[in-house]
Parts: C-alpha cells; sequence; structure tokens
C-alpha cells in the first residue's frame, strides 16, 4: 500500500496485541523456524556462500551508484523489443497509468503474479475504484485476498494462518469470487491446493490483461525475470494479451552474469530451494508467443531519497528473500501486521520509513521494533546492515523527526516524544566534554545511591519494568583508582 494499513496504530500498542494472541504465536513459531532451518541446511551446502553474498552486495551497489545510466539501458533495450516502458514518480502516478492501460483494453478484470511493488502502491484498491477486478493468483495472497485479510511476511503473505483456517476461508468466500470449493473440503495440504488450482483455472483462461512485478531486471537486454513455485506466474504472464509489470527502480541488474549470483542466492534465502522450480524470463513481445503488448512501469515512490542517504541506501540492495523475517525474534513475536507495512520484519522497519518518510506515528515507531541482536544481517544474501541503518533511522527520528513525502518532495517535520531523549543525550554530552563535571556527578551520584530508587518514573517506567536500574559502587572509578595507586592525592 502506499500509506499504513488503515486504522493502524504504532509498532508497541500493535505488537503489544500481537503477542497476547496464542493462535498467531503458534503458528508463526512453527512457520518461522521450519523455514530457517531448511535455509540453514541449503545454505551450508554451497562451499562459497560468503563470496556469492559479497558479490552480490558489490553487484547491487554497483548498480545503486550507476542508476541513472542503467535506467535509461532499459528503457532502451525494452524500447527496441518491442514494449513500452512508463516512468512512475510515486503510488498514485503509477496507478493512474497502470488503470489507464487496463481500461484502454476494454478489460474489467485482470489477473496477477504475486507483487510487493504493487501491494506498496495499493493497486488492487486503485483498480477497484475504477472498476477493475484484480485477481491474485499466487496461493498465499489467494488466501489473503478471500480472507478480506492482509499480508503479513513477504514470502508467505498467509503465514498468520493455519490449515484449518485456510480451508474454512475456502469454504466459504471462494463463491464469491468464481469457482466455489468443491463439496467436503479438508484441510490437507493437497485438497487446499487443488480447490486452489481448479478454483484458479478458469481466471487464467478467461484474462485477457495480467499484471506482475519482477524479481530482477537485466539491463543489458531489458529482461524481466520473475522466480516462482507454483507456477501460477508463468500462467499470468504467458496467457494473456497484454501484459503489465510494475518495478521499483532498484530491481536493476546490469547483466546476466550478474543475475547468475542472485539466481543462486535467491531460492535458498527465500524457500530453501537450490533452485526456484519456475524462472520465467521475458524480453519485450514476440510473435505467436506469449502477450502481443507489453507495458514496463518503473516505479520510484521513495526510492531516490532513499538512494540518497548514504547509510540508509543499503536498504535497496533487499532482494526480497524474507530470510531477517525468520530469524527476528520481534518478527516472530508480532507478526507480520504490527509493522503496517506490505514490507514487514526487519526490512520492512528500515525500508518502510526511507519510502514513507518518519512523520506518521507508525513509521516513526518502526526503526526501533528491533532488539538489534543482528540475527538479520547475518543471513542476509546481500549483506544489509540492518542494525546500523536502524539505529541510523532511531536518530533521524529523535534529532529531527525525519521526513515525510508530499508529492514529490520530502518535507523535514520536528521530532515529537523524544524531548526527554535529546535533554539526556546533551547532558552526556556536556558531562564527558568536561572532566571536572563528570568527575563531580560521579561523586554525588555514589553518595546518594542510598536514594536512588529500582525503577524510573514516568516513561522510563516501560524500560525497568522488567530491569533494575544497575547499582553504583560506593566511589567512581578514578577515586578507587587514585586512592589505591595515586598516594595522598586520593584521599582528597
Amino acid at each position: 500500500m502506499s500509506g499504513t494499513f488503515v486504522g493502524m496504530p504504532a509498532f508497541p500498542a500493535a505488537a503489544h496485541e500481537a503477542v497476547r494472541d496464542a493462535t498467531l504465536r503458534g503458528n508463526l513459531r512453527h512457520a518461522t523456524h521450519t523455514i530457517r532451518a531448511k535455509r540453514a541446511k541449503a545454505v551450508a551446502e554451497v562451499s562459497d556462500w560468503a563470496r556469492l553474498r559479497e558479490a552480490g552486495r558489490r553487484i547491487k551497489d554497483h548498480t545503486l551508484r550507476h542508476l541513472d545510466r542503467y535506467l535509461v539501458q532499459v528503457e532502451e533495450a525494452v524500447t527496441a523489443a518491442g514494449g513500452t516502458v512508463h516512468w512512475a514518480v510515486d503510488a498514485a502516478e503509477a496507478n493512474r497509468i497502470v488503470a489507464g492501460l487496463v481500461r484502454a483494453t476494454g478489460e474489467s478484470e485482470v489477473v496477477k503474479v504475486k507483487s510487493m511493488a504493487t501491494q506498496e502502491i495499493g493497486l488492487n484498491e486503485a483498480l477497484e475504484a475504477e472498476g477493475i477486478r484484480a485477481y491474485e493468483t499466487d496461493l498465499a495472497e489467494l488466501i489473503v485476498q478471500l480472507g478480506k485479510d492482509r499480508p503479513s511476511h513477504i514470502l508467505v503473505p498467509a503465514i498468520h494462518r493455519n490449515r484449518g483456517e485456510i480451508r474454512d476461508i475456502f469454504r466459504s468466500e471462494m463463491k464469491e469470487w468464481g469457482r466455489p470449493a468443491p463439496e467436503g473440503l479438508t484441510d490437507t495440504p493437497a485438497e487446499l491446493a487443488e480447490a486452489a488450482r481448479l478454483h484458479l483455472r478458469e481466471k487464467f483462461l478467461r484474462a485477457k490483461v495480467g499484471i506482475s512485478g519482477a524479481n530482477f531486471v537485466v539491463a543489458e537486454t531489458g529482461t524481466l525475470v520473475v522466480v516462482e513455485s507454483e507456477g501460477n506466474g508463468r500462467m499470468c504472464l504467458t496467457l494473456p494479451e497484454t501484459l503489465i509489470s510494475v518495478v521499483g527502480i532498484e530491481k536493476i541488474v546490469p547483466t546476466w552474469q550478474d543475475l547468475e549470483v542472485f539466481l543462486q542466492t535467491l531460492p535458498r534465502s527465500s524457500t530453501a530451494e537450490r533452485m526456484n522450480p519456475y524462472t520465467s524470463t521475458w524480453t519485450g513481445t514476440t510473435d505467436g508467443d506469449g502477450p502481443s503488448t507489453f507495458h514496463l512501469v518503473l516505479l520510484d515512490n521513495g526510492r531516490t531519497d532513499t538512494l540518497a542517504d548514504e547509510v540508509g541506501r543499503q536498504a535497496l540492495r533487499c532482494i526480497r528473500c524474507s530470510a531477517c523475517l525468520n530469524v527476528c525474534p520481534v518478527y516472530e513475536r508480532a507478526g507480520g501486521h504490527a509493522y503496517g507495512s506490505v514490507y514487514p520484519g526487519p526490512i520492512g522497519a528500515i525500508l518502510s520509513p526511507q519510502l514513507r518518510g518518519t512523520g506518521s506515528a507508525i513509521d516513526a515507531s518502526l526503526p526501533y521494533a528491533s532488539s538489534l541482536c543482528g540475527a538479520c544481517y547475518e543471513v542476509c544474501p546481500v549483506a544489509i546492515d540492518i542494525p546500523e541503518v536502524l539505529v541510523h533511522l532511531r536518530e533521524r527520528v529523535a534529532q529531527g523527526g525525519g521526513a515525510t513525502r508530499e508529492g514529490n518532495k520530502v518535507v523535514l517535520r520536528p521530532a515529537r516524544g523524544h524531548r526527554a531523549e535529546r535533554a539526556a543525550m546533551r547532558a552526556a554530552r556536556l558531562a564527558l566534554t568536561h572532566p571536572a563535571l563528570l568527575r563531580g556527578g560521579q561523586r554525588l551520584a555514589s553518595r546518594t545511591r542510598r536514594l536512588h530508587p529500582r525503577t524510573l518514573p514516568g516513561p522510563g517506567r516501560a524500560w525497568t519494568g522488567t530491569r533494575d536500574l544497575p547499582a553504583l559502587p560506593a566511589e567512581p572509578f578514578r577515586d578507587w583508582w587514585q586512592r589505591t595507586h595515586g598516594g595522598e592525592e586520593g584521599t582528597k
């Protein structure tokens, strides 16, 4: 979506509610532990994983540094291959472009490949407002759509649902969207998959317009790449007469040789597979093969602003593998909905506040939605130092309130709710830059230590509610050192 989910509170409040849901926590614990164990095994098979990881980081950094050149190269290559390139500065413009392209075909329905970019801009809702119905065809996205739900995971959007819940959704909702669920449907995976297959098949055969994103765009040929595990994506990419792809500008890789690196690291980091069962590539249009009309919508929507931040820009390396979600202790307990964004988990905590700004309560809270344990950095296949960016964004929120995007401009706004933190940091800076003042403060604190409370009052209670304040020693270290090593001076 282009903004936060409607009615979402800031992360602490949303997480507080989520951790009380025992079913949700059970679903998340089972799923994340299973996925990360399989991923660890798949990665361990590769003897040069560290070198692949470093290669991916370097390729992404190089591309981002020269993104202007590669974007022009993509446009020229796609146009030469028979496609049409459109540029969208924000979500509203992207939605207008796509809706206009669909209307031009005379169609009132589209089939969709799983796409984070189209979720980010709220495309389904925008099309619905234009009288166009969008059908999600990825199994997990279908579950979310039928259940009138929201995605909670990058790779497995319905990770918060168990099989019984999915069966109930299919039984009650499929008939409202097309072919109903089979009579006597159970919650066995095979039956659920078959019900989805039968439901979607009629849509694949009827739809004239397909909409996709892309995992990668190869600049040297203008080729788009989609990797998947089910085959629904390939149906959407090959059967319709018109294909519209909405792709973030950061998805570019310079050459096919560069693509080779990510086709090794992405499947192992995401689905724990050696390679994706379906890797679809297409370059423009070809007579008698696939869609006869192809449109590529290159999406900015805050990415250029993110690129300008020397620390935060590394978030644009992300290849959407979701490995960071599966190892994050915060995500495992709170779930994806608490993040108020289509990008949940650690990567969402650094990407969403940069794409949307930190002016809203939810976006200002996301950099704090982490324990900074570093597990996310350890598993990232492109070496995004998520803890570093989190701390960087926390500083932005505390110091200046960050920024909000208004159209094409970034507007700085003052911080709210961090006055005490800023005052404490100023006091610490003053004391640490004046040794005499620091020494006097240490002596005063030691002499009054019996009067100190064990918990902090006011807002500090949230921190000390489960922690005791550290006890102060009877004398500062400096005084002890002078008393034991400095002769008479230590007795003064």
